[in-house]
């Protein structure tokens, strides 16, 4: 089964608007992690490192608010307006593939569909019309 949800990017404030959506919508975080929690081989400067990574908060059955910080240290101040994704979650890698390849075409990618430390098939591009997208598939235990 294929979900799409709304991603948000934020400069440094992600937990502290997080908190707010979960005081209106309910529930609890489904994930959150911060860059301090990457593996060793992706060094974060200490300024970053309690910044949210990724967090996850589930509004519906089918429909989750995710979101994470972004700063110079991590490629890209966010700019309001361009500050979210459509992020694409599937079952199956055949379809992260297919998906990522044909949403991407004519656009720019930025970062390769390839399996992650997290445990995903994941990457990210902008498409020919100017949209975010990410595109995830979670691995088999055995493939990762």
């Amino acid at each position: 089964m294929t979900t799409i949800n709304p991603y948000l990017t934020f400069n440094g404030n992600c937990e502290e608007a997080f908190e707010f959506y979960k005081s209106i919508f309910g529930g609890e975080f489904a994930f959150l992690g911060r860059f301090k929690d990457m593996p060793a081989e992706y060094p974060v400067p200490d300024s970053e490192k309690e910044k949210i990574m990724h967090v996850s908060l589930p509004i519906s059955k089918e429909t989750s608010l995710m979101g994470s910080d972004s700063s110079d240290a991590f490629g890209k101040v966010s700019t309001p307006g361009d500050n979210f994704s459509i992020s694409i979650n599937c079952s199956e890698q055949e379809e992260a593939h297919k998906l990522f390849s044909a949403l991407s075409n004519g656009g720019a990618i930025k970062m390769p569909l390839d399996k992650t430390f997290w445990g995903s098939l994941f990457g990210i591009f902008v498409d020919k019309f100017g949209i975010n997208w990410m595109v995830s598939c979670e691995l088999e235990a055995k493939e990762k």
